[in-house]
């Protein structure tokens, strides 16, 4: 049979065996080499995520203080105060504002707008809502994976399900600072209530543990924030952050101030102003302008009747029982 000589392989001569070379000739079957890969064009713009972009000018000077991480969620729960338009409480919100501003000018309102406060003496409310918003917080900034939302909800619900609702009353004003010291907050402290506030708290604890969050403060000191201002730690960038959520701590900033009224300087990177603290003589205006109104049958008291919980935007709601 005759072999295809193409498929032969040729030795050198016994002359040649020191070099050991081989040829082989290839085989006409024999595989083309694979082209290389074009490399795919680059995605649009329109379809790449879209990165959170940290912008203290669209947040009225507010860092993130949390690094963003994709498919994590703030989450915290609170106690809603809804304070109708024509309450008795209400219009002495905004006289405390009022008072507050004229002493920190960088004071920003929380539930209201600086219009609703600062109008002049007998003129008609701005406020458009039929009531503003006020929180208690029952936990610290919490932040979730997209999976463990269900879970989380379930066992808050759980936490508040044998709770029932109760009287509480606010009794008097503080200055309580944000953990990472960006903020300072006017509140409004919890007199009556505080023991119903707390047990919810612990009620609260297993869950946080489960995920291995934060636990609330072990000695709270619930309140509801009406105002806030930056602090000089504003200036300088903590991190990239996730939401909006920054309550205060039960951290109260001490006596101490450089410059009249605690002003110092406005951040170079935002053009905001900014504070070393309140003050000293603020609170202690406040406690004698207006606590002997604010502690009155009708005005500083309410019933606690829902629990919320809110995660990124989403905010779920429960009633107390009865």
């Amino acid at each position: 049979m005759k072999r295809n000589s193409s498929s032969l392989v040729e030795y050198g001569s016994s002359d040649e065996e020191g070099s050991q070379t081989t040829f082989v000739q290839p085989s006409s079957s024999a595989q083309p080499l694979a082209k290389k890969p074009r490399k795919l064009p680059a995605l649009g713009t329109h379809l790449q995520p879209r990165v959170p972009v940290d912008n203290p000018a669209l947040h009225q000077g507010r860092r993130r203080t949390t690094p963003h991480v994709e498919g994590q969620f703030a989450a915290y729960v609170y106690v809603p105060i809804v304070i109708p338009r024509l309450s008795k409480l209400l219009a002495l919100l905004m006289r405390i504002y009022s008072a507050a501003k004229r002493l920190v000018p960088s004071l920003q309102p929380i539930g209201f707008s600086d219009g609703d406060a600062l109008k002049e003496p007998g003129e008609s409310s701005n406020l458009e809502a039929d009531s503003i918003e006020l929180h208690i917080s029952l936990t610290r900034p919490t932040y979730l994976r997209a999976h463990q939302r269900e879970e989380f909800k379930r066992a808050v619900r759980s936490a508040i399900k044998a709770k029932a609702k109760f009287s509480a009353s606010f009794v008097t004003f503080s200055e309580l600072t944000n953990d990472e010291r960006t903020r300072t907050f006017l509140t409004l402290e919890i007199g009556a209530g505080h023991d119903h506030l707390k047990t919810l708290v612990e009620n609260l604890t297993p869950a946080l543990r489960a995920i291995r969050q934060k636990e609330f403060y072990e000695d709270p000191r619930f309140h509801a924030s009406i105002a806030w201002a930056l602090l000089d730690g504003a200036k300088t960038p903590i991190g990239d952050t996730t939401g909006e959520v920054h309550l205060p701590s039960t951290q109260v900033v001490s006596n101490r101030h450089p410059g009249e009224h605690g002003v110092t300087s406005t951040s170079t990177t935002t053009d905001f102003p900014t504070i070393f603290q309140f003050p000293p003589s603020l609170i202690p205006q406040l406690r004698g302008e207006f606590c002997h109104e604010l502690v009155q049958r009708g005005v500083g008291d309410f019933e606690a009747q829902e629990v919320h919980l809110r995660i990124g935007k989403e905010v779920s709601k429960w009633r107390l029982s009865e």
